[in-house]
């Protein structure tokens, strides 16, 4: 897919099948062994999903500490991808800036850790 293009449609049945949901970053930190920079996250996504890592490349724009307490969006039903050493379970959500680098996807307003993307 080129920068501009949409993919072709899916059914409403076939995007209800993807889980995107809220959660808070409580944990992050440099992930030197990436082939691309990235940061190693664990996001909490409340008592049904809990706790998930994820291998996210936002280091352009975030640093660990910037990360802390921030609530997030990720695809919480794909298989766990092992980065590395690291096993990732959620890919976290972004968008490519300008220049490639990733800018988080965020929920716009106070919602629980767990909330699907509706």
């Amino acid at each position: 897919m080129k920068d501009g293009e949409a993919e072709a449609p899916i059914s409403w049945a076939d995007f209800e099948r993807v889980d995107i949901r809220s959660g808070t970053v409580i944990a992050a930190e440099p992930f030197p062994q990436a082939r691309k920079p990235a940061l190693k996250l664990q996001i909490d996504f409340g008592p049904d999903i809990g706790v998930k890592k994820s291998s996210a490349q936002i280091t352009e724009h975030y640093s660990p500490d910037t990360l802390l307490g921030r609530r997030v969006m990720a695809v919480v039903n794909f298989p766990p991808r092992q980065i590395g050493p690291f096993m990732s379970e959620v890919l976290t959500l972004g968008f490519a800036d300008d220049n490639g680098a990733v800018v988080l996807a965020l929920p716009d307003g106070d919602v629980p850790d767990g909330a699907r993307l509706m």
